[in-house]
Parts: structure tokens; sequence; C-alpha cells
């Protein structure tokens, strides 16, 4: 494994974490933050490997090839915890805390340290952080705990505050783009994922590797123009459709959002390149129609549903009062 645990970017925070295992200074807790896909999940594995790989090419640098380091890769490790909710946007619930509180009594079966990773922690719910606050205060020192999380602001502040806290960025879509090509994408297909994906190395792969998804936003994006034209009834048939499945309700509101940022920031004579390049010109065209201020309302109102739907809200309604205030294009 490379000096960069085998990571595309990142390095800053790979160099940080190895040179605590160096030194003999890694932490109880950590909460890896950034946007889904990355690769916050892959950062903990790799940390969990430098921890406990029993033939290191050198001090902090896993071979990535010993009996441990297949086992962490593959999520089947003894010493390895992993506590999530049953799929995303689900809820990790209190008791899959309190058996991660109730593993970490055992000391290490085979390694140095037992790691237990706690994936997308803004998905617990109260019981559940408070549960972990329990668990950060009392743990034992042959225990190192993660926590990944989109924003470290959905998260108790007494969490973060007893974590340390590395906020992981997205990477330049060129370095994604060669990636892709490396793994044999083509130019104009890796071209295309490295911008939707906004960078993250993550999204990307799943992307080039599930043609569904592709085919799942080409549709959903067809509808901005669509629901510009469509009647009140459309749009209330559409909506109560949509909000039956929640993991599919945030799946195409996340899809809308980035249509209509790349809308705004055209508006806004934003120099970048759209993230949806390969509408860069229908981007351009509705950004020339409509005012500046239409465009920031829908981003904002998308932003807004999106942390809305985390919650007990009627997704109905929500979808409803989207599509009602959807402009005329």
């Amino acid at each position: 494994m490379t000096d960069n645990w085998g990571l595309l970017g990142h390095e800053w925070a790979v160099e940080l974490l190895r040179q605590q295992i160096v030194r003999g200074t890694i932490r109880h807790a950590y909460l890896f933050a950034g946007p889904a896909g990355v690769g916050k999940r892959t950062l903990a594995l790799r940390l969990a490997q430098a921890l406990n790989c029993t033939q290191p090419s050198e001090p902090g640098i896993p071979c990535g090839e010993c009996r441990d380091c297949k086992q962490i890769e593959a999520m089947g490790y003894p010493d390895l915890t992993i506590v999530q909710a049953d799929r995303e946007g689900g809820i990790l619930k209190v008791e899959q805390v309190r058996e991660a509180r109730r593993m970490l009594t055992f000391k290490p079966y085979q390694a140095k340290y037992r790691v237990t990773v706690f994936l997308r922690f803004q998905e617990a719910n109260d019981s559940a952080s408070n549960a972990l606050l329990k668990i950060l205060e009392e743990a034992p020192s042959y225990a190192v705990l993660i926590l990944t999380a989109d924003h470290p602001e959905q998260l108790l502040p007494t969490i973060v505050s007893r974590c340390e806290v590395l906020r992981l960025r997205s990477l330049p879509p060129e370095k994604v783009e060669s990636f892709l090509m490396e793994r044999g994408a083509e130019q104009d297909k890796a071209h295309l994922l490295a911008h939707i994906s906004g960078g993250r190395l993550g999204a990307a792969l799943r992307l080039m590797h599930d043609p569904a998804a592709l085919g799942f936003r080409e549709e959903k994006l067809n509808e901005v123009q669509t629901f510009g034209q469509a009647s009140r009834a459309d749009k209330f048939a559409y909506a109560e459709k949509l909000a039956k499945d929640k993991d599919a309700m945030r799946n195409v509101l996340s899809l809308w959002l980035s249509y209509w940022r790349d809308v705004f920031l055209c508006a806004e004579g934003s120099s970048a390149p759209p993230a949806n390049i390969d509408r860069a010109k229908e981007i351009e065209a509705i950004a020339e129609r409509i005012p500046l201020p239409k465009a920031h309302q829908i981003v904002s109102q998308l932003e807004t549903a999106l942390a809305q739907l985390e919650s007990n809200v009627n997704a109905r309604l929500l979808a409803e009062v989207i599509l009602l205030d959807w402009p005329k294009i």
C-alpha cells in the first residue's frame, strides 16, 4: 500500500493520522465529516488497518496484504465493529449503540486496538446519541472510536467536542476523471462522472458501476422542465407518488438541487463549470429566463426540504409545496 494509504486525495488527513500512530498520540475518538461519497468510510477502514496491521511497510503504513488488513477491508475483522442504520436515510438506534458499548468491554481478540466505526451518525436518534456520549466518556484505552457524518453540526455539540474532527473535502474533478480513466472508463464518461459527482470519488465510482443510477438521473433532470409546464393536478399526483418512498424522494431532491444550484450560479455570472456539465446549454438558457432571486429561492427551498426530510415531516405536503412553486420554463 502506498504511503497515502492507497487513497486518492486527503493527503493531509492521512499524514496527520499516520504521525499520531508513529508518535503514540492516537486519539480515542475521531469524527470524519464530509459529503456522502467523499471517502469517510474508506479513511476509517484505512486507519483501522494502520493501527492493527501485522506487517506494516513502515510505522503507520499498513501493508494491505496481511490477514488483518484484508479482514478489515472486508469489514469482517474480529476487533472491528461497524455500526450503521439498516439503510441510508434510516435510523441508527440506541440498541445498536448499546451493543457496541457491550463489545468494547472485551479486550481485543487479536489486535492492539478494538476499533468501532459509527457510519452516518447523523442518522442516530436522540437516545442513540446520548448512549454514545457514555461510550465516549468511558471508552477503555484499547478502544478507538470513529464517527462519520456529513456535517459536524448535525451531531450533538457534546459529541463533537469529544472527538478530533477531520473535515474531508471533495477532490478536483480532474483528479477524479484521471482516476476513473485508469479504471477503464472512457474519457467522455469519466469527465461527466467527475463533474456530476462533485469531485466525490466514492460517488463517482458508484455511478460508474451502476448504469441504472445514470438513467435515473437523466429521468429526474428531464422533469425540471416538465414540471415547468405541468398542471396542478399533475403536480399533486406526482407529489403523492414521490412521497411514498423517502429514500427515492431524497435522491430526487438532491438531483434537483444540483441542477438548480447550477442555474443559480450561472445566473449569478459564475465562471465555474456546472456540476451537470452535460446540460450546460439548457442551464444557461434557463438562467437567462429565470430571475436570480427566484433561482436562489428554489435552491434554498430544496436545501430546506432535504433537511426537513430527515425529521418526521409530511413528505407529501413538502413535495406539493416544492412543485406548486416550480417556475414556468
